[in-house]
Order: C-alpha cells, then structure tokens, then sequence
C-alpha cells in the first residue's frame, strides 16, 4: 500500500511538473533562479524540466498499475530520487550563496520520497 502510494504520488507530480516545463521552461529556471544566455539553455531546460520529468513520471504510473513494473520502478524512484536528494542537500550546504525555498523544498520531497521508496521495497 504505501509503494502504491509513493508510485501515485510521484506519477502526478512528475506528470504535472514535467508537462508545465516541457511547454514553459522558463518556469524550472524562474524557481532556481536561471537565466537563459544561449540558444542551447531553453532545450535542454525543455528536455531536462520538461521531458525526463514527464516520461519519469509515466514511468511511476506504470509502476502503480502493473504488478511486474512495481519494484523495479520503486528502486528506479529510490535510486534516481535519493541521488537527487543526496547531490543538491551536498551542494546546498557546501556552495555559496542563500537558498530559497525552492530548494529547501525540493530536497524536503526528493528525501520523502526516496525514504517511503526504500521503506515500501523493504516489505
């Protein structure tokens, strides 16, 4: 029950956060304070925000739907979201410069999400 959980969850974020980057990507570089200065800044913001989010998130829907994707999907979650976690909580307390929320708040959900990934593969 709770990896369904996780699995939901996760599909709607990744699903609605990603879609919005994919068609504004000026969005994920407004929250972390990123400028565009080349061509190549929009795509990959696009690509990265927008893309990778969205077919992530299908990926978590797959997950919740079908038994045989189920834990292979949760340890993709655990893995991926938990790196995620893990290099900007390094970043943000070894770089300079003041944190937002933005940031304080991405690493609040990362690490959520990675723990109720490794609890729910336990079990």
């Amino acid at each position: 029950m709770l990896g369904k959980f996780i699995l939901w969850l996760s599909a709607v974020v990744f699903i609605a956060y990603g879609l919005a980057c994919l068609f504004a990507p000026e969005l994920a570089a407004g929250y972390a304070g990123l400028e565009f200065v080349t061509g190549d800044a929009k795509p990959e913001m696009g690509a990265m925000y927008g893309g990778l989010q969205t077919g992530f998130g299908l990926l978590c829907l797959l997950g919740a739907l079908k038994l045989e994707y189920y834990r292979p999907t949760l340890m993709a979650l655990l893995l991926c979201i938990g790196g995620l976690a893990l290099a900007r909580c390094f970043w943000a307390f070894t770089g300079d410069g003041q944190l937002g929320g933005y940031t304080y708040g991405a690493m609040a959900y990362e690490y959520f999400t990675a723990i109720i990934a490794a609890i729910a593969l336990r079990r």
